[in-house]
């Protein structure tokens, strides 16, 4: 049995009540000057009951996330600081946007660290609507018109967390991703603080070309299954596609359980693997 099926098997035993129940987003682009923020937002509006971090704390599912930032930051720790981390899934629906906002707010607590989130999926970019903003630029604006990238990065409004947009529609993702200027762009971000976590949502890896050509300039990959979703052919296919990038999990999405007094909450149950080829112990 492969240590993917045995970790599906596992979060099956879980929904079913069996087995351990714990809870356990310019060509040249430079930024070296001051960052400029184009916009703040008051965190108070941003109310969207996904965002568990911000607007319910103690809740169980904000414990889950913290334990996967601080497994994260581990990985990324290990030899230097990796601060690079893209958030990707085989197929859409399966939460990777929502987890990507939600780590990042959880990082942006840490003390010793600040967060720049990246909505890096031109085909359907949602971190925007989740954040309660209308961004006038992004991302696809400083690789297409040349934008300076300090110019549009927003402040969220949660302390120590920005926000790079998409940007404008494109047609043409895949060879914009795999142009000199996003990699110059991603380089000169990933270098200019030394403090600073990146988190980069992208499309799903199945479904189109750009996510991989992303995976090549991030430091690390986070990578999400959704309960009943993809197939585990999808899961494998998906996770052979990023053989080359730096895999540190699998974060398996919306297991449902019953909960307290009778109610039906929902959690992440992560299960990570360290490289792909190591499996690591399952977080309690």
């Amino acid at each position: 049995m492969s240590r993917i099926e045995e970790a599906l098997r596992k979060a099956s035993r879980l929904r079913s009540g069996s087995g351990d129940s714990k809870i356990s987003d310019k060509p040249d682009v430079d930024i070296n000057t001051r960052e400029k923020i184009s916009r703040n937002i008051d965190a108070t509006g941003i109310d969207n009951p996904y965002i568990v971090t911000l607007n319910e704390p103690g809740s169980p599912v904000a414990e889950e996330y913290r334990k996967l930032k601080s497994t994260i930051m581990r990985l990324t720790r290990q030899e230097g600081f990796k601060n690079t981390v893209m958030v990707t899934s085989s197929l859409s629906g399966e939460g990777k946007s929502i987890i990507a906002l939600n780590l990042s707010i959880t990082m942006s607590q840490e003390y010793d660290y600040t967060v720049l989130l990246i909505d890096a999926d031109f085909r359907r970019p949602s971190l925007a609507g989740y954040l309660n903003i209308t961004p006038e630029a992004g991302l696809s604006d400083c690789l297409v018109e040349g934008l300076d990238v300090g110019s549009v990065i927003v402040k969220t409004g949660i302390e120590k967390l920005s926000f790079l947009p998409s940007g404008k529609e494109v047609d043409n993702p895949v060879e914009l991703f795999s142009s000199q200027k996003m990699q110059d762009l991603i380089n000169e971000i990933k270098h200019h603080y030394p403090d600073r976590y990146i988190v980069i949502d992208t499309p799903p890896v199945l479904l189109f070309a750009e996510t991989g050509l992303i995976s090549s300039m991030a430091d690390g990959t986070v990578f999400v299954v959704k309960e009943g979703l993809a197939s585990l052919q999808n899961i494998t296919e998906a996770i052979d596609s990023l053989k080359d990038s730096n895999v540190l999990g699998i974060v398996y999405n919306d297991v449902s359980l019953e909960r307290l007094n009778g109610r039906h909450q929902y959690y992440q149950y992560y299960q990570y693997y360290n490289n792909y080829s190591k499996m690591k112990n399952p977080i309690d």
